[in-house]
């Protein structure tokens, strides 16, 4: 089972070519996902994200990564290939532990690691179709726009549904799944998700936080699933088409609790910090005073 080694990985692109991919990407995407305005948060992020990367030995090897929080009101965490990795401001105010939010993080390493893009690219070129270098923002990974399905899938005025709708839509986000158009990234397969979570995992895991806690955002895609069936909201159906090629929750959740069950608990791992709770207040905040969606 591969697990970001790149072991029998075939294809032409190379680090360079990504890079240039997220070069051209990047001025288009951050006219719709501005950085959220607030030094704090960033800086709480990208130390994050950073320890993740220093603690697994990814530093220039061979990418270097950024971690960026962005103010748009979907949760959503997704990340462009050669280490550039963006989170909403509303899936910060999801997460429950700093360990849950590094296992969400560590999962967008993990696609950029395993080079799912590249691979992605590579199938296209294999099928004669054309390459990223004929469109802007053509390896976007690991993005799910929860919210603005939501509307889409919900009746209007219907605002529980687009509460439930933009939950789903977060922990989804975390493997990825909905094709966001205008980007026209290419959906991972099941196993590169399966294999992205196993890495955001061990990523965490390895910078020191509580396993239970690194993996917790699968479980609760799991329960907002099963709340949505019950509860008769039609999002789960609308989903289906666009997360086709993404595991369902109760395999990832499955294989979540395998690793959790295999992997000890440290004795000093870390579950929450002063730091994300602090970081937590100010984000809720932020959403508390964002215009509502009509």
């Amino acid at each position: 089972m591969r697990e970001g080694d790149n072991t029998g990985q075939a294809t032409s692109l190379t680090v360079a070519d990504e890079q240039a991919m997220t070069k051209e990407a990047l001025p288009s995407l951050r006219h719709d996902y501005p950085p959220l305005q607030d030094a704090e948060i960033q800086r709480y992020v990208s130390n994050l994200g950073t320890r993740l990367v220093a603690a697994n030995g990814l530093i220039g090897h061979p990418y270097q990564y950024s971690f960026t929080v962005v103010d748009v009101p979907m949760v959503n965490a997704f990340a462009l290939p050669a280490g550039t990795v963006f989170v909403t401001a509303p899936l910060l105010a999801m997460a429950d532990s700093e360990a849950e939010l590094a296992g969400v993080i560590g999962h967008e390493i993990g696609h950029v690691k395993a080079r799912h893009v590249a691979e992605r690219m590579e199938a296209q070129k294999q099928e004669g179709k054309k390459s990223w270098l004929y469109g802007v923002g053509g390896g976007l990974l690991g993005a799910a726009a929860g919210f603005g399905v939501g509307k889409l899938a919900c009746r209007q005025g219907d605002n529980d549904c687009l509460v439930k709708a933009s939950a789903l839509g977060a922990a989804a986000g975390v493997g990825g799944g909905l094709l966001i158009q205008k980007y026209k990234f290419m959906a991972n397969s099941r196993e590169d998700e399966m294999e992205a979570d196993r890495i955001g995992f061990r990523t965490a895991v390895r910078a020191g936080y509580t396993p239970a806690n690194a993996g917790g955002f699968y479980s609760k895609l799991q329960k907002m699933e099963e709340q949505s069936k019950q509860g008769g909201v039609p999002l789960v159906s609308s989903l289906s088409d666009a997360m086709a090629t993404h595991p369902p929750s109760v395999e990832r959740v499955a294989q979540m609790n395998q690793l959790i069950a295999h992997t000890p608990k440290g004795a000093k791992s870390v579950t929450n910090t002063v730091a994300f709770d602090r970081t937590r207040m100010r984000i809720e905040q932020i959403e508390k005073n964002r215009p509502k969606a009509t």
